[in-house]
């Protein structure tokens, strides 16, 4: 997510904010026209003009601002190029058939043990394939016959390609060192500062929490839910805030499965395997962390679209837990209950605009100092006196409004309801007044 117009403020008061990517990439966000493509897309497969039913097909997808999809017509024959993270998918499509291919890594030899893997990867794949092209490196191929290649077939199988491709290279790579990256001009790495104020950010989370987590104020066995909260909380944030490629990404996406894969292992067993996998990260070399803090462009996103009456749920099942943790004196828990909330829904869906929108905003206040390291200019909390700008924080909430107001006409959040006394109270306020919107939408 490219935020959102990247400036805050009045539009008297528009101040340019840092170029910085957070969250995961969703492509459900997308415009009229686009929609329009894609219905014209499918109507012309079905009369069988199938190259004006392909470049309607590409026009939907291409977004505009990052420029991630590129196509052109020759002599019958469309050519075409979408950017997944730091892979490229190329292909063709005429009247005959439609073939796009992700070259994965170089290779210098042709190794049983990453030949045995891709051969179980295949076994995963629904669309495509892993294969050798003429000079024996990996790529992923799918290739189908024209009269198969609907709208509906093309878009998941060029999902699977494009982001098997990009998520694997780099799991490869490291794992077997005869193989080495493609064309890695397609990443723009962040800047040193950028690295450092994220690597810092990274790494100080992670001792904070098991630091509370080991101090004994929180008895693992007799309060395993609420260690879940912390550990869960962190991982979110972590992958939301920094956006990490590589082994970061990687030990996020293992924690989350590791924790919600059922199997007769208990919460407090699941608990101590979170805490050795983030145990792990903090013995990693920083070279190691660097190396996946870059951004990238997308075509297609990997969390699953939801409307605000997901969010609803996922609110009402897990708010009310604050109240006993604050009471109790465990207010770092408490505090890890909303993070959760937001952080789950972000990791795993893509919710509606305002939702996203305001799930951020909820990010700048609670982590304010995190973001003026990077670079953003903008006064929610007084660091020095620990305290809420209350007009700072209503004005941003109603410039989301106003910027939805045309898809989200009910859109009219309670800010009598908000509570600016400290940041238990403000969390839960905040996230009550998220679950009482009425986002009714017009198309």
């Amino acid at each position: 997510m490219r935020f959102f117009d990247r400036f805050f403020g009045s539009e008297k008061e528009r101040i340019a904010q840092p170029d910085i990517t957070f969250g995961r990439y969703s492509d459900s966000y997308k415009s009229k026209e686009q929609y329009a493509a894609w219905e014209r897309s499918l109507d012309l497969f079905e009369k069988q003009e199938y190259l004006a039913a392909f470049t309607e097909f590409f026009t939907y997808l291409r977004d505009e601002q990052t420029d991630n999809v590129t196509f052109s017509e020759s002599k019958g024959t469309i050519h075409f190029e979408l950017i997944q993270g730091s892979k490229k998918i190329v292909g063709i499509a005429n009247r005959k058939k439609v073939k796009a291919e992700a070259k994965i890594a170089i290779t210098e030899d042709l190794n049983i043990g990453f030949m045995r893997r891709m051969m179980e990867e295949n076994f995963k794949m629904r669309y495509s394939c892993f294969a050798l092209d003429n000079d024996n490196d990996i790529t992923i191929v799918f290739d189908t016959n024209i009269l198969d290649a609907s709208p509906y077939k093309l878009y998941y199988a060029l999902k699977e390609v494009a982001t098997k491709a990009d998520k694997l290279d780099d799991l490869l790579i490291d794992e077997f060192e005869v193989l080495h990256h493609t064309d890695e001009t397609l990443i723009k790495q962040a800047t040193t500062a950028e690295k450092e104020v994220k690597y810092n950010f990274v790494t100080n989370e992670i001792k904070e929490v098991i630091q509370q987590i080991e101090n004994g104020k929180l008895s693992a066995s007799q309060y395993p839910g609420g260690i879940a909260y912390l550990l869960l909380n962190l991982s979110y944030k972590l992958d939301y805030l920094t956006v990490p490629e590589g082994m970061l990404m990687e030990t996020l996406e293992r924690i989350h499965r590791l924790y919600f894969t059922k199997d007769t292992k208990t919460n407090l067993q699941k608990n101590a395997i979170l805490q050795k996998e983030f145990q792990h990260l903090l013995e990693q070399p920083k070279e190691d962390f660097l190396r996946g803090m870059y951004s990238v462009k997308t075509s297609f996103g990997i969390t699953k679209p939801v409307t605000h009456d997901r969010v609803v749920s996922f609110i009402d099942g897990e708010l009310h837990q604050m109240d006993w943790y604050n009471d109790n004196g465990h207010s770092n828990v408490a505090m890890a209950i909303p993070g959760y909330i937001i952080g789950y829904c972000l990791f795993n869906y893509a919710i509606p605009k305002p939702d996203k929108k305001l799930f951020h905003l909820y990010y700048q206040i609670i982590y304010t100092d995190f973001f003026q390291k990077l670079g953003f200019k903008f006064d929610y909390v007084d660091l020095q006196k620990q305290s809420f700008n209350k007009k700072a924080i209503i004005r941003a909430i109603k410039e989301i409004v106003e910027d939805n107001k045309e898809k989200y006409p009910n859109l009219s959040p309670n800010f009598n309801r908000l509570s600016f006394d400290g940041q238990v109270k403000f969390a839960k306020s905040y996230l009550t007044m998220i679950r009482n919107l009425d986002l009714t939408k017009i198309e």
